[in-house]
């Protein structure tokens, strides 16, 4: 007889009692932190002292970036139509996607599809950057609109290698950073979209687990911005750029 039933490995829950991923959630509770707890649900373990330390880190470094980004005009905006705090975060949630919070998954899958083949690293970095630059595909995980440096990057790399977390995929991150200074002529430094990709590679995640740790991470900026803009702002007010023209048809007859 076929087994119909529905498996899930995260909790059980029984009368009185919920358990996750094995650990009693009430002992949980006061004695492991919420990043730990995360660390649980996606990995399956508890984390080691190291790998709590850089786990918060990573949680820490994307929780907010000011009001520009999709994910909070969006939230915002929602919030400005006169909407709960639970719609206008699941609009906020809504504008991540392949261009806002999607590199960490394509930097991660990357580097970890290239890390797994034989050879030096700088070599395997020059022929990833000329294959990227021959197709005239952007690299994800690299450069930034503000920062020619991002300052979270430098953090997570410095905390990787305290922690011994420095492994292959941030040794091909950084290599593919300088060879594609080299070939192009001009700089592309990692941000932390690609910091993250690479730390969480070494840490032995999936890359498909690469939007979830963003979203993980936003969710409590999205928070912060919404009550803000309930409390503090007028409804149906201007978000976002207003500086606008049309430039379709002139108006024609019916």
């Amino acid at each position: 007889m076929a087994d119909d039933k529905w498996h899930s490995a995260i909790t059980s829950i029984k009368k009185g009692e919920i358990a996750i991923r094995g650990y009693d959630v009430t002992k949980l509770m006061g004695n492991r932190s919420f990043a730990e707890t995360i660390y649980l649900v996606l990995k399956g373990e508890l984390p080691n002292e190291a790998e709590a330390k850089m786990f918060e880190a990573i949680l820490t470094s994307s929780v907010d970036h000011g009001v520009t980004p999709p994910s909070v005009l969006g939230a915002r905006t929602v919030a400005s139509g006169g909407n709960p705090l639970n719609a206008a975060i699941a609009g906020g949630v809504l504008t991540i996607g392949d261009s806002h919070g999607g590199a960490i998954e394509q930097c991660a899958k990357f580097l970890q599809d290239w890390a797994k083949k034989s050879g030096e690293v700088d070599e395997l970095a020059k022929e990833l950057v000329h294959e990227f630059v021959a197709g005239k595909k952007r690299l994800p995980g690299y450069g930034h609109r503000l920062h020619d440096v991002d300052p979270r990057t430098v953090r997570l790399f410095d905390l990787a290698k305290e922690l011994n977390f420095s492994g292959r995929h941030i040794e091909l991150a950084k290599a593919v950073q300088e060879k594609f200074t080299e070939i192009k002529g001009k700089s592309l430094p990692i941000n932390v979209d690609g910091g993250i990709a690479a730390v969480i590679s070494d840490m032995g995640f999936d890359w498909r687990l690469g939007k979830g740790f963003f979203i993980i991470s936003r969710v409590p900026g999205l928070v912060a911005h919404v009550y803000e803009e309930i409390t503090r702002e007028r409804p149906m007010r201007k978000l976002g750029n207003t500086n606008w023209e049309y430039d379709g048809p002139e108006l024609r007859e019916l």
